[in-house]
């Protein structure tokens, strides 16, 4: 067998080098496991190390509709094997499903947005009628398994939302699971994101949504015209281009590891064994403080990590290389 390292599973090569830059830096010797394609033989034994998961719930739209499956396979193969696995089987389901994030978050107490779970298109228009009681007022639509946003669309009338669903430009959701959730508005024009790793804190990133065509919903992205997606940045909000255009994500330095809802969080993420994770909430016009969804294959934005009083991926690999260390220190010194 090789020498004990990290392997690193994801289907996206875009965001692995800020990671590679982290563990290079940290000397922590890492591999990726890219599962796209591939193959494992069963019967074999897996290499000695520590795995990380970071499957996306977005690789859909990256062409890799089956790496979902893949990483079902992977990691049961590796969890059978005794391997150790961070963001295993049961992380893996919770950031394929925002229902089953959903559940978690309202079981814990947390204040979440009321939200209704439609299986496929044909009651879809009246679903909608039955969560708005028939009236015209605001609500928005989001896929089960997202990321980048994926089917949130605000509507102001039932009959704007009929037109939608049987038009051509109606999107839908991969595994066949639309979710109507409530229309919220923020108190100012931002969100908060919470970045843990090693189930600690780690910082939380204020993400300006000024320029979105949503005032603020609780989706997972706003809607930037002309804007493309900040691989590197939060995954939920998208970024304005431009080097002479301010960055949409700054640290909320207020926020520290003894705010209540860090708090809170930390002991969540602690109960469902997720040690990396970024949650993201907002603070409405009404007093609420809504939380809405769990990334547990998060990435970090080049400007927050500039001025961020830790390095997110620096500290994965100080948390993963101290993992290894523990399991491998004879090996890995010898």
């Amino acid at each position: 067998m090789s020498t004990p390292r990290v392997y690193v599973i994801h289907e996206n090569p875009e965001w692995f080098p800020p990671l590679a830059a982290a563990f290079e830096a940290e000397g922590v010797p890492v591999q990726e496991i890219l599962l796209t394609e591939g193959q494992i033989d069963l019967a074999a034994e897996p290499e000695p190390g520590v795995y990380w998961s970071r499957m996306s719930a977005s690789s859909h739209t990256r062409g890799h509709e089956h790496s979902k499956e893949y990483t079902r396979a992977i990691l049961g193969w590796l969890e059978r094997a005794g391997r150790q696995v961070v963001g295993g089987s049961h992380v893996l389901e919770l950031e394929v499903s925002k229902v089953a994030q959903h559940g978690l978050l309202q079981q814990a107490g947390f204040d979440v947005p009321r939200t209704t779970a439609v299986f496929g298109t044909t009651t879809l228009k009246q679903a909608a009628r039955t969560f708005t009681n028939g009236q015209d007022v605001p609500f928005i639509t989001k896929h089960n398994q997202g990321g980048k946003g994926l089917g949130v669309r605000r509507f102001d009338s039932l009959a704007e939302f009929d037109a939608y669903v049987d038009s051509p430009e109606f999107e839908a959701p991969v595994d066949g699971i639309t979710l109507l959730q409530e229309f919220l508005t923020a108190r100012e024009p931002f969100i908060t994101r919470v970045e843990f790793v090693g189930g600690e804190f780690v910082y939380a990133v204020r993400v300006d949504t000024s320029a979105g065509s949503f005032e603020l919903c609780p989706a997972d992205a706003c809607e930037v015209p002309q804007a493309t997606w900040d691989q590197h940045s939060a995954g939920a909000v998208c970024d304005v281009p431009g080097a002479d255009q301010p960055s949409a994500f700054s640290v909320r330095t207020e926020i520290t590891a003894e705010h209540p809802l860090v708090q809170q969080l930390r002991t969540f993420l602690a109960d469902q064994r997720v040690t990396i994770a970024g949650v993201e909430f907002m603070e409405t016009t009404d007093g609420r403080t809504v939380v809405y969804d769990i990334n547990t294959n998060t990435n970090y934005n080049p400007a927050v990590e500039e001025s961020a009083p830790a390095s997110g991926p620096r500290s994965i690999a100080r948390y993963l290389g101290g993992l290894l260390e523990t399991q491998y220190a004879a090996q890995l010194t010898a």
